[in-house]
């Protein structure tokens, strides 16, 4: 785990100096942005085989935001539109991403609980946004470097590639610190 906690830290910090904004007619800044995002969907991927299999990938990552994409080619249901468990691959995993590059690996992202409520078929590609401000995420390591754990909620709104709403997840978080030791 010492290797893939140091890849996570390092990926972090490489890609929370790349632009986002970054295009190709900034050769340097735009390879720095888009080699950072490889990296952090290789190790989702080593992680997490079901999702590359299954065309999930983070299309951007900063400090305190993250945004992911799930295809539709290959997760389609029995009458065309995405299936329900691809948008809860693309509910949840977000989450995890953002706890582990915002908080680092020494914090353990769990999921305890998930909702989604479906709001309209979407029959194109499906994103969500998450995001944690600056003071949320020192609330989180407080609480854990204090207790060990603590729990936070995402509220995630999915859209379609038209940017219709078409669901929206609520997912329930904890974070372990690891290695805590009760005073």
């Amino acid at each position: 785990m010492a290797f893939i906690d140091n890849l996570i830290g390092a990926t972090g910090h490489w890609v929370s100096e790349s632009n986002p904004e970054a295009r190709i007619t900034q050769p340097m800044a735009w390879l720095r942005k888009t080699s950072g995002y490889a990296a952090v969907n290789r190790i989702i991927g080593l992680s997490i085989p079901f999702a590359p299999r299954n065309r999930f990938s983070v299309e951007e990552i900063r400090p305190g935001f993250v945004k992911a994409r799930i295809r539709l080619k290959g997760n389609k249901n029995h009458f065309g539109s995405l299936y329900a468990g691809a948008y809860f691959l693309l509910a949840e995993i977000p989450g995890g991403v953002l706890t582990l590059f915002d908080l680092g690996p020494a914090y353990t992202p769990i999921l305890k609980e998930m909702t989604l409520q479906f709001l309209q078929p979407a029959n194109s590609d499906v994103f969500v946004e998450f995001s944690l401000d600056a003071a949320t995420v020192e609330a989180i390591k407080a609480e854990a470097d204090a207790t060990g754990r603590a729990a936070f909620e995402l509220e995630g709104a999915l859209y379609d590639s038209e940017g219709n709403h078409v669901a929206t997840s609520m997912a329930h978080y904890r974070v372990r610190k690891k290695g805590f030791q009760a005073q």
